[in-house]
């Protein structure tokens, strides 16, 4: 079995074009399946039925993976059985009548308006570090990229002509984003003031840099914003997409339709890009619970 997990895997870098933290949930989900069939004494592939498959994800709810994990793990077998398939291995897919775990729909947490406006107040453009966060944070509103797209930006990245942003996403995958006008505004300034201060004289493609003229981490850009979240007085909850979501949200709420704000997310399917519609009805509940007389 594992050998076939080894040219699965392989099978996802080389044609599938796969990052490698997708590899690497891949991995973990199908040898976790693996060592379950193996524990039951089943080590051919051929041998697997339905009930085993079953039997498996019930264990995985029983020590307490949610819902979105299971359906996770089901989804790395489906294409792991897929693949299986197409290379004769197997005839039959055990797994081709199991559904989904039922996930109830939590909605992403969004800023308003005004508190994005707020946010971005925070950073003292008198400092290189505040010249440096105010950018960062001005185009990460702006674009709605991922926090990783967003360390991993190069000076190259931006088209300074035509004001949009080549993003490098999941499977390495590119998009094509439009900036806007402040978010330029702040590039400009800080790659003539703040990037040459930090960088001092220190050769680097990163756009972003700390005060060692390094690249930024996920963990040291959040910890930045949380400061700024905290210095503005902010309540709400700040996680590693709050920006993404508030992007989206306020596209749709400007009128945006669905398929460009999915472009401009890097969603290959639409169906993740819907759930920003259901906060927007939400918002609609609201207001009329609100303002109508019979609300």
């Amino acid at each position: 079995m594992y050998q076939y997990i080894d040219e699965y895997l392989n099978f996802l870098a080389i044609e599938k074009g796969l990052s490698l933290n997708t590899l690497e949930a891949y991995s973990r989900d199908i040898n976790r399946y693996s060592e379950f069939m193996e524990s039951k004494g089943i080590t051919n592939v051929k041998n697997i039925m339905s009930d085993d498959i079953i039997s498996y994800l019930g264990t995985l709810r029983k020590s307490g993976l949610t819902a979105n994990s299971v359906n996770r793990a089901l989804a790395a077998l489906r294409g792991f059985n897929k693949y299986l398939i197409r290379e004769s291995i197997i005839e039959e897919n055990p797994i081709a009548n199991i559904e989904l775990a039922k996930v109830w729909m939590r909605l992403p947490d969004t800023l308003s308006k005004d508190e994005i406006n707020h946010l971005l107040e925070q950073p003292d453009l008198k400092a290189h570090l505040g010249i440096r966060d105010k950018a960062m944070l001005e185009l990460l509103y702006a674009t709605g990229i991922r926090v990783t797209e967003l360390i991993s930006l190069t000076v190259n990245s931006i088209n300074w002509h035509v004001g949009y942003l080549i993003v490098v996403g999941k499977g390495s995958k590119e998009r094509i984003v439009p900036i806007g006008k402040p978010a330029i505004d702040c590039l400009t300034r800080y790659l003539q003031e703040g990037r040459k201060k930090l960088m001092k004289g220190k050769r680097s493609h990163v756009l972003f840099v700390n005060r060692s003229g390094h690249g930024l981490t996920r963990q040291g850009f959040w910890k930045i914003v949380k400061k700024y979240a905290t210095k503005g007085g902010l309540l709400k909850k700040i996680h590693p997409h709050t920006f993404r979501h508030s992007f989206a949200t306020h596209l749709l709420d400007g009128g945006a339709d669905l398929r460009s704000v999915q472009v401009m997310l890097g969603h290959s399917d639409i169906a993740t890009t819907q759930i920003y519609t259901h906060i927007s009805r939400e918002r609609l509940k609201d207001i009329h619970r609100k303002y109508h007389p019979r609300g």
